[in-house]
């Protein structure tokens, strides 16, 4: 098992988990000092491409899915098709993997996820507005949609109000 970490500037440092090309765990950036070999090149150099604003997505990276149910393996395959620039709602999430009745449940895979960017669960809103994004917060989950442009830049108050973007 390899641990990279790279730097994302404005965002901070971030950690990959990798065995082989399988993507064990994900940490996003945020302000700290990395015990981790910093990567060249890789998934990890695609990662600090993204919070520099490239378009490329991550569709193609695979994923340790060992751990997760039939049900949590559906979530994640219906989230990771959410295109970039596209919002759901928890609801949306759970309709989409085929269980239209399991929002909630759909949203503890979220809370779960430890492969954020590659499974987008910043793109899942509530059905009232933005919605949380666990221990990064909702301030990170409004720059990254304000960095895949699902929002803009101006909004001050998301909490509330429906998202643009094209929720689908």
């Amino acid at each position: 098992m390899r641990v990279l970490s790279y730097e994302a500037g404005g965002w901070g440092v971030g950690e990959v988990w990798l065995d082989g090309d399988l993507l064990v765990n994900h940490e996003l950036p945020r302000a700290r000092a990395s015990r981790a070999r910093p990567a060249e090149g890789g998934l990890a150099a695609r990662f600090q491409a993204f919070f520099a604003g490239s378009q490329a997505g991550f569709e193609d990276v695979r994923l340790d899915l060992e751990w997760c149910s039939p049900f949590q393996q559906d979530v994640i395959g219906a989230l990771r098709a959410v295109p970039r620039g596209e919002t759901v709602t928890y609801g949306e999430l759970a309709a989409l993997a085929g269980y239209p009745n399991a929002a909630r449940a759909a949203g503890s895979v979220c809370a779960g996820n430890r492969f954020p960017l590659v499974v987008p669960c910043h793109r899942v809103v509530a059905a009232n507005g933005l919605g949380p994004y666990g221990a990064s917060g909702t301030a990170y989950k409004r720059r990254l949609l304000e960095l895949e442009a699902v929002i803009d830049t101006q909004s001050a108050h998301l909490e509330g109000q429906t998202l643009g973007g094209g929720s689908r």
